[in-house]
Formats: structure tokens, sequence, C-alpha cells
């Protein structure tokens, strides 16, 4: 079990993200690069930044650190993410019904 993936040499930014790892002792790394040797995906830009890892979770970053590219591009900082749980606290679908304002 992952929560991100990759094959094809590509470039992961995660930022103020919640990783949550299952009970199993398996399943606890967020990040998998698949049917990839070490040497080749050591070079891949995968960085985590202000993500919070819970239950045994680990991201295994690997390459460069950001690009002046990219970090230029990054107009917005990452909020904490300690603040997951609050933002996203009532997420989700709108109790809408057909013929009633929603």
């Amino acid at each position: 079990m992952y929560a991100i993936g990759g094959s094809g040499n590509p470039t992961i930014n995660s930022q103020g993200n919640r990783y949550a790892a299952p009970m199993n002792p398996f399943a606890k790394e967020v990040t998998k690069r698949v049917e990839t040797a070490e040497s080749k995906w050591k070079n891949w830009n995968w960085r985590s930044e202000g993500d919070l890892l819970v239950n045994g979770a680990y991201f295994t970053p690997s390459g460069a650190g950001a690009s002046a590219s990219y970090a230029r591009a990054s107009s917005l900082g990452a909020k904490s993410s300690s603040m997951v749980r609050a933002m996203t606290l009532n997420a989700g679908s709108l109790p809408c019904r057909r013929g009633r304002q929603c």
C-alpha cells in the first residue's frame, strides 16, 4: 500500500498533506517507486515539505532540492499539515434536493 507512486521519472512535491498509515506494518510507506532500481529513482525529485506523517507513515525523498523554476512557480505557500482536519471538517457533498434551494 502506498499513497504516491511513479515509474517514469516523475517529480513529486508534497506540501502540507496528512498521511495516516494503517495498522498493517507493511503498509506504512507513503511513496513507491514502481519496478525501478534505486540507482535510477534516487535522482527523481520527490520531496515532502510540512507533511504530517501519522501512525508510522514515512515519505522517502529523493533527488535534488526544488528547482528554481518550481520555486518561482509556487506563489502560494503550503499551509501547515496540522490544519488539514480543521480545513476539511465540513468538506463533502451538499444535501441538495431537486426543487429546493441548495
